[in-house]
Formats: C-alpha cells, sequence, structure tokens
C-alpha cells in the first residue's frame, strides 16, 4: 500500500536521505567490508599455519625413523660388501662409513646450492614493493566526471511523480 505522504512504502528507502548520509553509509559498509576481508585473511592464513604445521611434524617424524635406522643401513651394506667380496669385516665396515660420508657430502651440497637460491630469492620482497607502487597509484586517482543528467533530488521526484 501507498503512504499518505506520497512515500513508496519501503522504510528508509533513499529518498529521503541527505548526501551526506549516503556517503557516510556508504564509507561504513566500505569499512565493514575491508575489516571482513582482513578477517577471512587472517583466518585462512591460520588455516594454512596449521597445514604447514601438520605437514612439519610429519617430515620431522619421517626424518627421525630414517636417522634411526641408518646404523641398520650401515650393519646391512658393511655385511653385504662382506658377502660380496670376502674381505676382513673391518674393511667392510670403514667401506660402509665411507659410502655414508659421500651420500652425506651430497646432500650437503644440494643443501648448500638451495640455500644460496634462497638467499638470492626476494619473493616477500617484491610482494611489499608491489604493494607500496599501488598504493602510490591509488593516492593519485582522481573521480571520474559524473555525466550530466537528473541529480539525486530530481530523480527522486520524478519516482515520486509516477507513484502517485
Amino acid at each position: 500500500m501507498s503512504d499518505p505522504a506520497g512515500r513508496t512504502g519501503i522504510a528508509g528507502s533513499g529518498a529521503e536521505d541527505s548526501l551526506g548520509q549516503l556517503v557516510a553509509s556508504a564509507t561504513a559498509e566500505m569499512s565493514a567490508l575491508v575489516h571482513d576481508e582482513i578477517a577471512l585473511a587472517k583466518a585462512q592464513l591460520r588455516q594454512d599455519v596449521k597445514r604447514g604445521a601438520v605437514s612439519g611434524m610429519g617430515f620431522t617424524a619421517a626424518g627421525m625413523v630414517l636417522l634411526f635406522s641408518l646404523p641398520m643401513l650401515s650393519f646391512a651394506l658393511a655385511y653385504g660388501f662382506r658377502a660380496w667380496t670376502g674381505w676382513h669385516m673391518s674393511v667392510c665396515f670403514l667401506l660402509s662409513f665411507a659410502v655414508n660420508v659421500v651420500v652425506a657430502g651430497l646432500l650437503g651440497l644440494i643443501g648448500a646450492v638451495f640455500a644460496k637460491k634462497a638467499k638470492r630469492g626476494k619473493g616477500a620482497q617484491k610482494t611489499a614493493a608491489s604493494v607500496k607502487q599501488t598504493a602510490a597509484v591509488l593516492q593519485n586517482v582522481k573521480p571520474h566526471p559524473r555525466p550530466e543528467g537528473p541529480t539525486a533530488g530530481e530523480k527522486a521526484a520524478v519516482v515520486a511523480r509516477s507513484s502517485a
């Protein structure tokens, strides 16, 4: 039903609101949206950190099992050398130790190469610079000019006339 005062019957339809009230409302809604997006990003980051922690614990456990099984591998390697060559057991254990040292050296070289690459990489610094550049660009943005047309007051009058 229509209101006797000529309003559309929708409470707070915006026709009665001033421009300042509309700007204040839009600002408040934009602020709430930004806060909600920040909260969402924090929640997603927490979830990613939890997944990373569980993954890290899994890799740590696997590494510990592998570390504790290395003596068995060394004994098996020494006894394998003994069965294969027939040499004295002390020589076979020294040969097993030498194999372990070579493997450790290769793994150390691989670790050094990756550490050097990680030291050269500047992923977080690049991201921070990009964010600063975007903020600088957005500070200089000017609003687009409004096309010539009926103002908000004229639109409200047209709506009021059409509903009467």
